[in-house]
């Protein structure tokens, strides 16, 4: 598939050889009134949308301009419309962007409603209600559940379309509300009437093949669709409320794959280190975080990049978020005794020479994985630490003897999720006196390492970004997420501090020693480099307190 540069190039080529003009409507939004001007049948059947009025002049953009159908549809409602055609050549990702403008989730939703209310009315008629054989019965049934089918198709289309990452639907007293997840911040985006909450999330359970009248306790299921000629994973979960059931939906784009370590915002000194570690023929490289840091997402990218021909990568993960060519991926089922220790012994008989643990949960699975990285394995894992300097002492409140630590762990990572600017509406500013003050101080206090990565930055006329949002962002200022990293590697003398008796504080001192760069300094510097605002930055780490 060609990226943006190469389709414009190639939509540039064949507009010169037309003779007409190419428009640009990359993140333009049409005025619903000129929307109006071509049905959305017409537009998608001969690949044409209306773009701008002028007077009686109406711009068009066209995927194919040379098409004498198209020509002709163009002739004719020019005609029906009293207006003059102005004939462009968009691209076909144009095309896309702004038949999706057609619809709002609100107009598709409300449409369903209306067709639910008309149907559930013919339904309920005294006089139909005799007439009715059971045939005719069942089959008002099915018709009914028409309305709800189109409801929730049409949520999860604009959930994708809106780049969520989850949908939260919430029961209340009086309304259902539908939310979606953002860059790691939940919008409302729909109230609907409350008495549609069972049939919603019973439609969402016959997708994921759940238990439709089991109510009273929680499930979880999966299932996907095809939005857009896209393949979509839903990770489903509902949760019994006093209101009835919350549903919760995940999004996972298959066809993104999985995210190379530029996205992810892993570079420089902690790359660096991260690589050195993946380069050992054995030894545990473990991941820390709170729940949705993005640590299993840094663990496909590392998997990723192991995963060659010659070796055997085997997982155990709970859920499967996303599947990897070449990859033997078993999802755990603690409900029939499967489970990351008993898996894990399984996995050892399968002659793994790359073995990846969703999470590090218990003694047992501590105490296996790490013999697993002492017998010639490289194991990936996540463990719960605030940091990567918790996650030597967590082992060892796991019952992992610290004698074996030095020898089994490679590296311990530590991570956080933070919004990323709108690269279209970004801007650097001046910051408060009080702001530069704090960050003087703080790249003052870098280690040497640290500072040589960020010469380039001119610390005399220091700088922040802040983004106001616009039609590229969604007048979020945001789009996408990127992480703030720490890693600290396994040396000489971090085993001895292991072996001697590790404490946090020793540790700290042999982690400035090493020259590791923490999260908050990693932070730092992706805010001076305007991928993250101040105000996100201090969301992730503990520095209000000098502001």
């Amino acid at each position: 598939m060609p990226n943006v540069s190469d389709e414009i190039k190639l939509a540039q080529e064949r507009a010169k050889k037309l003779g007409v003009p190419l428009a640009d409507l990359a993140g333009k939004l049409i005025s619903p009134q000129v929307l109006r001007e071509v049905t959305e049948e017409a537009a998608a059947f001969y690949q044409l949308v209306p773009m701008e009025r002028k007077g009686k002049v109406l711009e068009i953009g066209m995927l194919n301009p040379d098409d004498l159908k198209s020509q002709e549809a163009v002739s004719f409602i020019a005609q029906n419309r009293h207006f003059t055609p102005s004939i462009f050549l968009i691209t076909d990702t144009d095309f896309k962007n702004v038949l999706k403008q057609y619809r709002t989730l609100k107009e598709e939703v409300d449409t369903a409603l209306s067709e639910l209310e008309k149907e559930l009315s013919v339904k309920d008629e005294p006089e139909n209600k005799d007439k009715k054989s059971k045939a005719e019965a069942a089959l008002e049934r099915v018709m009914a559940e028409a309305p709800i089918t189109k409801i929730v198709a049409v949520i999860l289309r604009h959930a994708n379309e809106g780049r969520a990452s989850d949908i939260h639907i919430e029961p209340g007293e009086d309304r259902l509300k539908i939310r979606f997840r953002v860059d790691g911040v939940l919008y409302t985006s729909l109230l609907l009437p409350r008495a549609i909450q069972p049939a919603v999330a019973s439609r969402i359970k016959i997708l994921s093949s759940l238990k439709i009248d089991e109510t009273r306790v929680p499930q979880d299921g999966r299932f996907h669709s095809v939005i857009d000629n896209q393949k979509i994973d839903f990770r489903v979960s509902t949760f019994p409320t006093s209101f009835g059931e919350k549903v919760v939906l995940r999004l996972l784009d298959s066809s993104q794959g999985v995210k190379s370590f530029e996205s992810l915002g892993l570079e420089g000194g902690n790359r660096q280190v991260v690589e050195e570690a993946m380069a050992k023929p054995f030894g545990m490289i473990l991941l820390s975080g709170p729940t949705g840091s993005g640590k299993t997402t840094t663990l496909y990218a590392i998997l990723k990049t192991l995963n060659q021909e010659e070796v055997n990568v085997v997982s155990l993960e709970d859920p499967i978020e996303y599947f990897i060519d070449g990859v033997s991926q078993s999802q755990i089922k603690p409900e029939i005794g499967y489970t990351f220790a008993s898996g894990l012994r399984s996995i050892l008989r399968q002659d793994p020479d790359i073995i990846m643990v969703g999470e590090i949960r218990d003694s047992e699975t501590a105490e296996l994985a790490t013999h697993a990285a002492l017998t010639g394995h490289i194991v990936l894992s996540t463990i719960h630490t605030n940091n990567a300097i918790g996650v030597i002492p967590r082992l060892i409140d796991m019952g992992v003897q610290s004698f074996l630590i030095p020898s089994s762990l490679v590296l311990a990572m530590s991570q956080r999720l933070v919004r990323r600017l709108c690269s279209d509406c970004k801007k650097a500013i001046e910051p408060a006196p009080k702001i530069k003050e704090l960050l003087l101080r703080e790249v003052n206090n870098f280690p040497a390492k640290v500072k040589e990565r960020i010469k380039d930055i001119d610390m005399d006329n220091i700088k922040i970004w802040q983004a106001p949002g616009c039609k590229f962002c969604a007048q979020k200022g945001t789009k996408g997420r990127i992480a703030i990293f720490e890693a600290l590697a396994m040396t000489p003398q971090l085993e001895r501090i292991v072996v001697e008796g590790a404490t946090e504080g020793k540790i700290v001192e042999e982690a400035e020693r090493q020259g590791m760069i923490t999260m908050k300094q990693d932070g730092i510097i992706k805010t001076l480099r305007g991928f993250i605002s101040f105000e996100e930055l201090m969301g992730a780490v503990d520095i209000e307190e000098a502001i």
